[in-house]
């Protein structure tokens, strides 16, 4: 998908993601798999998922809804106190944070970045 229609409906839990496993360097725990659709680049809009495990990340300036899955988001620097994310949750981060995303259940949000 490339462009989200005015007026069309895109449902987020709907949205075929295809998943690539983490990178070595940046697995923490188990054998999480990433991956994102842009529905459409130029408002920065995407569904991103991560399954189960734990990953080192550094972030891009964004703000993210959670549609499903359960997760900790732990910010490494700067050090920030930890956030728990369930459906709904709100999040804001900026470009160069260094994180470790902790996941429970799969993870989905999405984004504008």
């Amino acid at each position: 998908m490339s462009d989200l229609d005015a007026g069309a409906l895109v449902s987020a839990g709907e949205v075929e993601v295809p998943l690539l496993p983490v990178p070595p360097a940046q697995v923490v725990a188990g054998s999480p798999a990433t991956g994102s659709v842009d529905l459409d680049e130029d408002m920065g809009i995407g569904v991103w998922e991560m399954t189960p495990g734990a990953m080192s990340d550094i972030e891009i300036d964004e703000v993210f809804v959670v549609v499903a899955g359960s997760a900790t988001v732990e910010f490494v620097d700067p050090a920030l106190p930890s956030i728990e994310l369930e459906t709904g949750a709100i999040v804001r981060l900026e470009s160069g944070m260094r994180t470790v995303w902790t996941v429970r259940e799969t993870l989905r949000k999405v984004y504008l970045a």
